[in-house]
């Protein structure tokens, strides 16, 4: 897909971070837009922020771990466009907490939407997508599906997962010969809301680790995560790395192995807050 021009793409989490500025960036290169959150407030800023690059916009409250809603949706973006070409499954929320003070209920919630949202996007927008002869599927990974971190151990599951499955589709769709890309994005930090609206386990500080994820881990804009992620769209790229820090530890994981286990675990302890 090397011009964005008339397209129509579906941008999932668009109430801000990278999910709005896939939909400004997306907008100023000719695009037509559709646009979802749970967030009502943000999502209507980000569709004002769209507008004004002169970008049709179709904007809808959505839950995508509401499988059935997800599908609803599809419809009404097809409704209202009359055909998808990209689909950006970019929705997720992040969470800390050990498997020992993890309930199971906050493991599932991780998986509904940041695996589950991506599954069911691709699932409900996939034949339009087929259909438009012109297609591309992109879900958001993340470093952490990469690697793994302790206390991350539900975010990880649900991260790698979108990993596999999307490397999968990718694949499924060359076998096919379905006209359809597909690109898995592993952002490192990005400085968005995504730390600060983290949820911890009981007994955990969420203002201390938000904290530490804004000060030392975030160190790449989402304007340019944003940029970053067009660019290996419009290049075709089955994987793309956001960030120097993604680069440098997909590079230090390939060489050392699981080795890499035993470092963590050391950093971990001494710069993790522990209650």
């Amino acid at each position: 897909m090397k011009d964005f021009h008339g397209k129509v793409a579906v941008v999932t989490g668009a109430a801000s971070g990278m999910g709005r500025d896939l939909a400004i960036q997306l907008g100023q290169k000719g695009a037509r837009v559709a646009i979802s959150d749970m967030n009502p407030v943000g999502l209507e800023e980000t569709e004002r922020l769209v507008k004004a690059t002169g970008a049709q916009v179709h904007s809808q409250l959505l839950n995508v771990a509401e499988r059935e809603a997800v599908l609803e949706y599809a419809d009404a973006v097809i409704e209202h466009y009359g055909t998808v070409n990209l689909v950006f499954n970019n929705a997720g929320i992040a969470y800390h907490g050990e498997v020992e003070r993890t309930e199971f209920k906050d493991f599932e919630r991780i998986m509904d939407v940041d695996y589950w949202g991506v599954v069911n996007g691709t699932k409900a927008f996939l034949p339009h997508l087929i259909a438009s002869g012109d297609g591309h599927v992109v879900n958001t990974s993340s470093l952490f599906g990469i690697m793994s971190q302790p206390g991350q151990s539900a975010y990880n599951a649900a991260k790698f997962a979108v990993r596999g499955f999307t490397e999968s589709l990718n694949m499924e769709m060359q076998v096919a010969g379905h006209p359809v890309k597909v690109t898995c994005v592993h952002p490192g930090g990005i400085k968005t809301a995504i730390g600060r609206n983290m949820t911890v386990a009981e007994g955990g500080d969420a203002k201390a680790m938000a904290d530490l994820f804004d000060r030392y881990l975030a160190t790449t804009s989402s304007p340019k995560a944003a940029s970053i992620i067009l660019k290996a769209v419009e290049r075709e790229h089955a994987r793309v790395l956001v960030g120097a820090d993604a680069k440098v530890l997909d590079a230090l994981i390939r060489l050392v192995g699981s080795y890499y286990q035993a470092f963590s675990a050391k950093v971990a302890k001494r710069v993790i807050p522990r209650s």
